[in-house]
């Protein structure tokens, strides 16, 4: 097994660790296929309830390991097949009803923009740099950035990380809406965050962080109809139930 990304289960807490600290934690060809197995592993169990990304090292992430790709004698092809494998741990990530938080420390660079946003949920430590650097090595956005940076800053902000050399340090990113929150111990706040989801309405949190990372890519009347599914099916669950009752009950108190 591979130890480029580290699993490590918490009862129904998951933490996965980008461990290449040495690479700036890169996503080479191992790395990403890791990633993308670990994606269908943990979105494929029940007892999964809420997910922490972080790295261990400097850096958060550099994107794409460029110095194997400039090594490896591979294609285009092989560059093309080796990020639908990532692509597609993002993409399970993405529409799974397993909320997500990121810890960032450090660098965060190219298809690292694109990791990072994977997640639901990003906090970065107060030292925390954003940076696209594709153009400048002649490459174009992958790993997601193409559709997960606009979506968290807004076209126009995408394109000025994108098309300059700009560098957005945390308190920029988050005035921008790419990080939600900048604390001192990211690491700390990130687990204290994934246990807030787990200890309140576990489904309901997974189910509103699906319908909103989904319903985009769909039209108005189907997000409508999935909503009206999923919150019938919330309603049916024993613990919505109880909480309802509790607030019913708590709001007839008041009245009274």
């Amino acid at each position: 097994m591979s130890d480029t990304i580290l699993l490590q289960r918490d009862g129904a807490l998951a933490r996965l660790t980008f461990n290449r600290p040495a690479s700036l934690n890169a996503m080479d060809f191992e790395m990403g296929t890791r990633w993308r197995d670990l994606a269908h592993e943990l979105t494929s169990d029940d007892t999964v309830g809420a997910i922490v990304l972080d790295a261990a090292g400097p850096a958060f992430c550099a994107g794409g390991d460029v110095v194997q790709m400039a090594t490896s004698g591979g294609s285009g092809d092989t560059i093309t097949e080796m990020a639908g494998v990532i692509h597609d741990g993002i993409r399970t990530f993405v529409e799974s009803s397993i909320p997500m938080v990121a810890a960032v420390q450090g660098a965060v660079a190219g298809g690292g923009l694109g990791l990072m946003l994977t997640a639901d949920y990003v906090v970065a430590a107060p030292r925390a740099m954003f940076v696209s650097k594709y153009a400048n090595i002649g490459l174009t956005p992958d790993l997601g950035v193409s559709t997960l940076l606009p979506a968290a800053i807004g076209q126009r902000r995408a394109l000025q990380l994108l098309l300059t050399d700009t560098t957005i340090d945390a308190p920029t990113a988050l005035e921008w809406g790419l990080v939600a929150e900048v604390v001192d111990q990211p690491r700390e706040r990130a687990e204290q965050i994934a246990r807030t989801w787990l200890d309140g309405a576990t489904g309901a949190f997974g189910q509103a962080k699906r319908l909103v990372r989904t319903g985009a890519h769909r039209s108005f009347a189907d997000n409508l109809d999935d909503e009206a599914r999923t919150i019938g099916a919330a309603f049916d669950t024993a613990d919505s139930k109880a909480r309802v009752a509790a607030f019913a009950a708590a709001s007839r108190s008041r009245r009274s």
